[in-house]
């Protein structure tokens, strides 16, 4: 028993390092993403900069939506087509 009360504090220990670790990672992660926005922003050409951000991600958004929304034709509609070419082919 004193082993399984052992292991459970092992395992809690283990729980508390990794969201420590965790935590730490995501306000370094901020920290340097702050950092590289203010960059940025003292950048002399800032407004062109920004201009070419939006324009890739409006062909960003548009290339994702052509993958993600397009709906491709129905199994059986294409079956048919090819039906048909064949039948022309063969009365041509």
């Amino acid at each position: 028993m004193a082993q399984e009360a052992g292991r459970r504090e092992g395992l809690d220990a283990q729980a508390l390092l990794l969201a420590a670790g965790l935590a730490d990672l995501a306000v370094s992660t901020l920290g340097s993403a702050v950092g590289t926005v203010r960059g940025l922003l003292r950048r002399s050409d800032a407004t062109e900069l920004a201009a070419q951000a939006e324009q890739d991600l409006v062909a960003r958004g548009r290339l994702a939506l052509d993958r993600y929304a397009a709906v491709p034709p129905a199994h059986l509609e294409i079956l048919a087509r090819h039906a048909l070419a064949r039948r022309s082919a063969v009365d041509d």
